[in-house]
Formats: C-alpha cells, structure tokens, sequence
C-alpha cells in the first residue's frame, strides 16, 4: 500500500542499496498538479497525512500528547490529515495555527475540517509540554524569513526533547540545494512525500533531517531527475588468472617537504583499493626507501616514471613544489586524479587550466573540498554550499573533467550527466589525511580499468561506508585507508 513507507537513511548510513531519483521542487509540483489523487483514489493529501500518522506512530507509539505544527499550504494540510487519524487512535492532539484556514488550498480546507470535526484541539499557544512534534509548517515552499511567531515555534521544537517529525522535508530547509536558513528545523525523522529531493541528502541536509524516510503516495515519474542517490557498488571480480598487470600502476605525486604523510595515505589506500602496483613520488627533500607498514610500496623519482601508462594521483601535500610537474602530468598522464595542492595551483594559473581542458574526455577526475572548489570557480565557499550541485556540475561542464565535491553529500559528475549525490559518510571523516586516501582510492579503481566517473562514485561510497561502520568516535586516515 502507499501509506507504507520506506526508510532511506538511517543514522548509520543507508538503509537502501538501491540508486534513487531525486526531483526538484519544480518536477515535484507538476507530479502534484497532474496526479491529484494517489493510486487508491484518496487525494494525495489523504494519503500524506495517513502515510505521517502512521510513522509518527510507529517511532513514538507511547507518545501521549502530539504537537502538530501546520503552516498556510498544503504542508499545513499534511499535518491536520495526520492529527484527525492520531486523534481517531487515541492519542492527544494540539494543533498550532495562525492562519485563516480559508486562505489556504482547498485540500488543505477539507483537512482542517475534517481535524474540526474529529475533535483535535486547535490552540496557536505552543502546549507546555509534549512527547512528540510534527514540523508541518513550510515543506517544499521558498526559503523565506519566518515570522516571530513561526520562529519561535521552530525554535521551541529544536529546543525539547521530544521526537521531531517534519513533513516532506525541514522548514527552513531548501529542498533543491540543502542550504539551510538560519532558523530550521533539526528534525529527528523527515518522511519525504510524492518524489526525494536533493536538498535532503546533500549540505545541511542530512543533519537538518535525521533519519530519512520516503513515501512516493502511489505515484511514479519517467521524467528525468535533478540528481541520483547512488547506489551500493557492483562488486569487482578478480579472476583466478589474473596478475598484478591486471590491475594497473598508480603513481602518487606529491609529498613536499613536511607532507610526505600525505602520499603515504593515499599510497596505501591504493593498495588497499586493489591496485597492482604503488609507486609513491616524494617532492620534498626528505628520502624514503620503506615503507614499513606497507613495504609493497615502491619509492621513486619522478623522472624515472612514464606517467602515460598508468594512473597518477597529484596534488596530496604537494604544496607549492606540485607546480612544476603538473604541466606534464597534464599532457601525458594516461588517467589523472587532481587533489589538494594540484586543484590549488591550478586555480591560480589559467595555462595550467587550459591543459586541463584539453584532456582525453573521461580521463581526469578533480576531487576538490568546498574552497578549493571555490578557489576554481573564483567565487566564495558560501556560494558552492548554497547549490552544490551546481557547483559540481559547473565544475565538471568548465574543465571537462569528473568531478567529486566533498562534504556532506558528496556530490559526484561529469560533463553532460545527471549529478549523484552520495549517501554514506559521517563526520568521522572529518579527520586530516581523509581526502588523501579517498583521491588514492580513485585511483586504485581507475588503474583496474574503470571508467573515471564510475571510480570516482564507487570510492566515494566506499570511502563513506568504511565511516559507516567504524564502531569508534573517531576515524583517523590510516585507519581509514586499510578498508576491510
């Protein structure tokens, strides 16, 4: 039945192994225009409010007394659905309003009257106490100020201990984007309604929603989504017969003085990663002939390398001493993964940037963080945050590369294709060295053959789930860096 929902990410990471579409707020109001009713015959307002009842009954069934915050749309009439059938079930209803419910939508009308007549309390003072809260107020609408009143509503829901329930997506949340206002909801659960937004998974959004639950009320789109929640992926068979000239070299450059850590990490994540041979290329002046963890790893001069044969890895603690091989890297090496320093002096030198241009198409992937994205698009960390995918896809269409955005909700693309969000990670890795290992990573998976766009979103899931399930509450890099 529609009214059974599904949950999509936990507080652990995802509960779903399977790739999602995800509408904007634009596609999500033409599926509600050309489908008023869900596939039951009920109004899609029917089926929301049921669908919220039901999970707000199964996460807090010992709940006495409901607060069921509702604003002037149709989020509003989410909520009084939901009151009238946690009403009918025995539990205490209070809903807060102060509208004129004949300003709103019709449906939302019908639902008021229908909570009127099921005896739900109305009242626009906030009860002085309550075991659980439906954030109804805003949904999908526009980011905008809240008046005193709403804020204060908001701020008292964030403020009690009592379990959060926000309808379609956090007030104060941006559906396409997940930037957040000032003022917002930090909900304990977000059932999402009708399609999945962006905005859910990406930015503020993870910590804005918490767990993540979705309910389509019976109606499907063939249109094509905004973005993709990446799914769980395909496994890579290693034939019996294969050797270590199957799975490719990596060469990680990088390494200037007081860094060399930083190749070190990413080195053996490589080899973690499955690599068939690690050569590590140290900038600084320091000389490494071992790595004792690791003494697979071979150490080598840069000019003692052909690059056009292998995957190279450039830029982990290459400070400014990266600069001068870049040029070179960028005209011969046969697949490239651009990290940390490397995005950085790029950003600074638009020759530099021209090479980067003018790569094989699918051969190249940048993995920047929120300012050395910034750095490239000569624009602020602000504005890559208010629309990452944007940003990434901007990226990716400018320098005509594969692109990761890190941060919370990765955001991974290319030149021409439809941007996925990634859903695992925490913030165990916001450790320093994590980024190192994950550009490593990449490499590893481009070295074995796999196209550059799908390396770069397997690692990053990987990258993720290793935080996923690190019992501690910390994750430092080398940890990190030997997966399984």
């Amino acid at each position: 039945m529609s009214t059974n929902s599904e949950r999509l990410c936990a507080a652990t990471g995802p509960a779903t192994q399977h790739a999602r579409a995800l509408y904007d707020v634009a596609r999500t109001r033409q599926m509600e225009s050309s489908s008023p009713e869900s596939a039951d015959g009920k109004t899609l307002m029917q089926t929301a409010g049921l669908a919220l009842a039901r999970l707000t009954l199964a996460v807090v069934p010992h709940a006495k007394l409901i607060w069921v915050a509702c604003g002037p749309g149709n989020n509003g009439g989410d909520g009084m659905e939901a009151a009238t059938h946690l009403q009918s079930w025995g539990k205490q209803v209070v809903v807060s309003h102060t509208h004129n419910p004949d300003q709103s939508p019709a449906d939302a009308r019908q639902a008021w009257a229908a909570a009127k007549t099921a005896g739900v309390q109305f009242a626009q003072e906030v009860p002085s106490q309550f075991d659980a809260c439906i954030d109804a107020l805003f949904g999908i609408g526009a980011l905008r100020p809240m008046g005193a009143q709403y804020a204060d509503w908001v701020m008292r829901m964030n403020a009690s201990p009592a379990t959060t329930i926000a309808v379609d997506v956090p007030s104060g949340l941006q559906a396409d984007t997940g930037e957040v206002s000032e003022v917002h909801v930090v909900a304990n659960y977000t059932l999402s309604l009708l399609t999945l937004k962006p905005g859910l998974f990406t930015g503020s959004g993870r910590d804005a929603c918490g767990e993540i639950w979705f309910n389509d009320l019976g109606v499907r789109s063939d249109a094509p989504p905004r973005a993709i929640l990446t799914q769980t992926p395909a496994k890579q068979p290693r034939p019996q017969s294969s050797h270590k000239g199957s799975y490719g070299d990596v060469c990680i450059v990088g390494g200037a003085s007081g860094m060399s850590g930083a190749v070190l990490l990413a080195a053996r994540s490589a080899l973690h990663g499955g690599a068939g041979r690690v050569f590590a290329c140290l900038l600084g002046a320091q000389e490494m002939a071992l790595d004792p963890l690791m003494p697979e790893l071979m150490f080598r001069s840069f000019d003692t390398l052909d690059c056009r044969g292998m995957a190279v890895v450039a830029g982990c603690g290459g400070g400014e001493a990266i600069a001068a091989f870049l040029p070179q890297l960028l005209r011969d090496a046969k697949c490239l993964v651009l990290d940390a320093d490397a995005l950085n002096r790029i950003a600074e030198d638009p020759a530099l940037q021209a090479l980067l241009t003018h790569r094989t198409a699918g051969s190249t992937v940048l993995t920047p963080h929120p300012l050395e994205a910034a750095r490239l698009l000569q624009c602020s960390v602000v504005q890559i945050q208010a629309n990452r995918l944007a940003a990434a896809q901007t990226l990716a269409d400018r320098y005509q590369c594969v692109v990761v955005l890190k941060g919370s909700g990765s955001v991974i693309t290319a030149p021409h294709e439809i941007p996925r969000i990634n859903p695992t990670g925490n913030a165990k890795l916001a450790t320093a060295g994590t980024g190192d290992v994950l550009a490593g990573l990449v490499g590893a998976y481009m070295s074995s053959g796999q196209t550059a766009l799908n390396a770069a979103y397997a690692a990053v899931y990987r990258h993720g789930l290793a935080a996923d399930r690190w019992q501690g509450t910390v994750l430092n890099a080398s940890a990190l860096c030997q997966w399984d």
